[in-house]
């Protein structure tokens, strides 16, 4: 068990670095980098549980995370409080996962951000997901470890200093160790290609060798940091005197910033649209560096009389910055509802006024240097635990705020039909957008209701938030966009009347399946042999795309391909072979592969009949 000294750092008994505690954190790691290196694979082939988001995206959030805790935690916490928090912490990690999922748009990937790819959307978290879930489970750890130290529910403040910040150490220095250790490999590997020897190369590029070892390397890094915690602190205190130095000129940079705005007024702020994003850094970085200095509450006579002085006019500098900030906010959502950035930055005002308030009263007091810093640390480290909870659960998800928000705004006509964001319900709003816009395409109360069921569709079959012109189509005017091949042919009912917007390949789908006045050809083609025909599709635009759908045994129909890309090239002479008849079927010249129950298709890399001939 881990124990605090005098001055309240923690120390590490020599048990704690035993040889089974360093053997059972060794193979942990290798257990982990071969979980991780399984979910990897399957999600490379596509095979369960990748094919299941609501399933992958926990598992791989648990074994990213909980085994780095469970490999900081032995030797500081008994093995009972240490599983039993492992389990909570696993459980909490698993909703998160599963609810970052469950809460996407339900079809799909529209408006790809750069978390996702078409491959991963639905499937993997969003790196705002990771980043948070990393963040909320270090503070967690830390509280846990230094309440476990000092063997109460609230430990002392200086426990919760030493073990927040060696733990960030450790992790810092671990990426570090695993940064190098791959500089060194992929060196070794440059050397032996001066020999015409790859095998060192290949064996880089293997998943079952890359992942376990960069996992290995991390936890025998955290152990190695673990065993040393008078370098950790060594490393600390270098760091934060220097940090502290910084003070003074932050102080004074918002110091002047606040006694300017009398003869300057806050229209300039509103101005920018992103005051309340920069007032937030400049109040992140003000509580920063004042901690810089305080460290652990316990050293203010070793501190100087000009970062004292700095820390207490930051501390109350904190309040009107933050005020600022909340009043900026309020103005946004007053005229334009809540969205998804405001409540994100309404939870960052929350914590911010937390540390204002409480830097403010600790700065006013007169008894030891900014004494109540330290309560006011420790509360708002469980109030940040709870914010975060509440904006990646159900609980308070920005997209469920301001999908009712904005939908509340059309509702009660703060705002027309006209001049309403759909858009934003859409690509924003995730699940709770996409369910605001079903329930408004069948809206029938209120005298915009023909409006917004029109605007309503449109945004639904829309493939992109930029398609600002098109107006979705009726299966009549879908009827009007065709020129179906052969003359005289009729397509069936079936494949008018379905939406396209919904199908799984959409972005394949020509627009004249999904908006009025945009041509096409279709073409009857019996590609399969089977008696029925498939409908070729090639619209009638500059560069023109195509999809070949084919009806299902349940009547339904779905894309099963295209043509390849010299369509664009070959369009005119394609196409009046195939309204007059004159082309053939002819069977592929390489067969699909079958391997172990999955079609591998084969590419060919020399294309015949190259150009096009008229």
């Amino acid at each position: 068990m881990a124990n605090t000294t005098s001055n309240g750092e923690l120390s590490v008994p020599e048990s704690v670095v035993s040889r089974p505690i360093a053997t059972a954190r060794v193979v942990v790691g290798l257990l982990q980098g071969i979980a991780l290196y399984l979910l990897y694979n399957t999600l490379q082939h596509k095979t369960w549980p990748a094919t299941e988001g609501q399933l992958f995206a926990p598992l791989l959030l648990v074994f990213i995370f909980v085994p780095i805790l469970f490999i900081s935690g032995l030797g500081h916490a008994r093995l009972k409080r240490l599983v039993l928090w492992i389990f909570v912490a696993g459980a909490i990690t698993w909703f998160v996962g599963f609810h970052a999922v469950w809460r996407l748009y339900p079809m799909g990937a529209y408006g790809l951000g750069f978390s996702y790819t078409r491959d991963t959307y639905g499937i993997v978290p969003s790196l705002l997901v990771f980043f948070v879930t990393g963040v909320a489970l270090y503070i967690a750890h830390a509280l846990m470890l230094a309440a476990t130290a000092d063997r109460r529910w609230i430990a002392h403040y200086p426990t919760y200093f030493d073990v927040a910040w060696k733990f960030a150490i450790q992790i810092k220095f671990s990426l570090f160790f695993v940064g190098v250790l791959w500089l060194v490999l992929w060196l070794g590997s440059s050397l032996f290609l001066l020999l015409k020897l790859d095998f060192l190369r290949e064996l880089l590029q293997k998943s079952w060798f890359s992942i376990p070892v960069t996992v290995l390397a991390f936890s025998y890094a955290l152990h190695i940091t673990d065993v040393r915690p008078g370098i950790v602190r060594g490393i600390r205190s270098l760091l934060l005197v220097l940090m502290s130095w910084l003070l003074p000129l932050a102080m004074l940079i918002v110091l002047g910033f606040v006694l300017s705005l009398p003869g300057t007024g806050l229209a300039s702020l509103w101005a920018t649209r992103h005051a309340t994003a920069v007032l937030l850094g400049a109040a992140a970085v003000l509580v920063l560096l004042i901690n810089t200095a305080f460290q652990n509450g316990e050293i203010a006579s070793q501190v100087s009389p000009i970062l004292r002085w700095s820390a207490r006019i930051a501390a109350v500098l904190l309040a009107p910055i933050v005020l600022i900030g909340i009043y900026s906010l309020w103005l946004r959502v007053a005229d334009y509802g809540w969205t998804t950035d405001r409540v994100f930055a309404a939870a960052c005002l929350l914590v911010a006024s937390s540390y204002a308030g409480g830097y403010a009263w600790a700065a006013m007091g007169r008894t030891a240097w900014l004494r109540h810093l330290a309560t006011v640390n420790v509360v708002t480290a469980f109030l940040v635990l709870a914010v975060l909870l509440a904006l990646f659960l159900p609980i308070a998800d920005p997209a469920r705020i301001s999908a009712a928000s904005q939908l509340a705004r059309l509702k009660i006509g703060r705002v027309s039909a006209a001049k309403f964001d759909f858009d934003y319900l859409k690509f924003h709003g995730e699940r709770y957008g996409w369910d605001a816009l079903q329930k408004l395409k069948i809206a029938t109360q209120g005298a915009d209701a023909a409006v917004i069921r029109e605007k309503a569709k449109t945004t639904l079959a829309k493939q992109n938030q930029w398609d600002q012109t098109n107006q979705v189509a009726t299966a009549s005017d879908i009827t009007k966009n065709l020129i179906v091949w052969p003359k005289g042919a009729t397509l069936p009912k079936s494949l008018l009347n379905k939406d396209w917007s919904l199908s799984k390949y959409r972005w394949l789908v020509p627009e004249c399946l999904n908006y009025a006045e945009k041509k096409c050809n279709a073409y009857l083609l019996d590609l399969t042999g089977d008696g029925k025909p498939e409908v070729l599709f090639i619209s009638q635009e500059n560069y023109p795309r195509s999809v070949i759908v084919m009806e299902n045994t349940d009547g339904t129909w779905d894309t099963v391909g295209k043509l390849s890309a010299s369509v664009p090239r070959c369009n005119e002479a394609m196409q009046k072979g195939l309204a007059s008849g004159s082309y053939r079927l002819i069977p592929p010249m390489l067969k699909d592969l079958e391997i172990a129950g999955q079609r591998i298709h084969i590419e060919q890399n020399v294309e015949t009949n190259r150009e096009c001939t008229h």
